[in-house]
């Protein structure tokens, strides 16, 4: 039994959910999945996995199994990359993530530089606004907008976003510019759901140095910053979008930023990579080669 073939095929399973899609991932049949899982079974002697109608589950044997596995693959990935020169010489596929309008905007034009100079690179750029993991999902490095929680990630920080408040001029002229925030409670409001998900939106009091809060009463909610910015073009009401998000539409002034004394604090953005052990090669290139090309960009918004 190929142990090692063994342990990627439970990670697989256990990452994917299920011994189906573990199947599909692998490229492998499901009765080869299912016997390979029993085969480790019955040479552990124990019981890793308990299917049900809706899922698999990991036992405690399965849980500290695929614990060890992981870290056991990450620790022959490294010697492989190792030995194959990534840590020494610009070469191999680097995985990069980023959330999709940025990625496009930004992150995209900045990679297709990077590769016009590093020849031995590929880059897979995976565009999501979800935040992926970046051990469990295989991701490199990853551009991250927004605080960031508490973790063994290192991040370097390239800059920040202001969060604007924006209307068509054909709205304002029909229902005046508001003044304060609580004017909105006035105007029809476009809400991005993404970024504001209970139609709450917050802003800074200059002269008590205090927040107010807003509960918008939306014509329209959206869940992407596209549909929020081109119906507020459309004058459907007023939005609220990172700055980036609507930096075109302003540029042609279809767009105005308005209550911009109430701005809250700039929102980060970061490049991140998992804090373990010495970067490979392709990594700290990239790494010297973004970081300042994407602080000119944030720069120049």
């Amino acid at each position: 039994m190929d142990r090692l073939e063994a342990m990627k095929i439970v990670l697989a399973v256990v990452e994917k959910g299920g011994f189906s899609a573990a199947s599909r991932d692998l490229g492998i049949p499901l009765a080869t999945v299912s016997r390979k899982v029993h085969e480790l079974e019955r040479h552990l002697g124990t019981k890793l996995l308990v299917r049900t109608t809706r899922k698999v589950a990991l036992t405690d044997a399965g849980a500290l199994y695929v614990s060890s596995a992981r870290r056991i693959l990450d620790e022959i990935d490294e010697i492989e990359r190792i030995a194959a020169g990534e840590f020494h010489i610009p070469r191999g596929e680097l995985i990069l993530s980023a959330p999709i309008l940025f990625g496009h905007l930004h992150v995209l034009p900045t990679v297709v530089e990077f590769l016009g100079s590093y020849p031995d690179i590929n880059v897979r750029l995976l565009l999501s606004d979800r935040n992926v993991q970046l051990i469990d999902d295989h991701v490199d490095m990853a551009v991250r907008i927004g605080s960031l929680p508490d973790s063994s990630s290192i991040a370097t920080r390239v800059g920040s976003l202001r969060t604007v408040v924006c209307a068509s001029p054909k709205l304002l002229a029909a229902h005046g510019v508001p003044k304060t925030p609580e004017d909105l409670l006035a105007l029809p409001c476009v809400n991005f759901e993404f970024l504001f998900p209970a139609s709450l939106w917050s802003f800074r009091l200059n002269d008590t140095k205090g927040v107010v809060d807003v509960h918008t009463h939306p014509r329209l909610s959206v869940t992407t910053a596209e549909s929020a910015v081109s119906a507020a073009i459309a004058g459907v009401g007023v939005t609220r979008v990172l700055h980036y998000q609507c930096a075109s539409a302003l540029r042609e002034d279809s767009l105005r930023i308005i209550l911009a004394d109430f701005e809250g604090e700039p929102v980060p953005v970061h490049v991140l990579h998992a804090g373990r052990g010495a970067l490979p090669s392709k990594m700290r290139v990239f790494l010297d080669f973004a970081v300042n090309r994407l602080r000119e960009r944030l720069n120049s918004l």
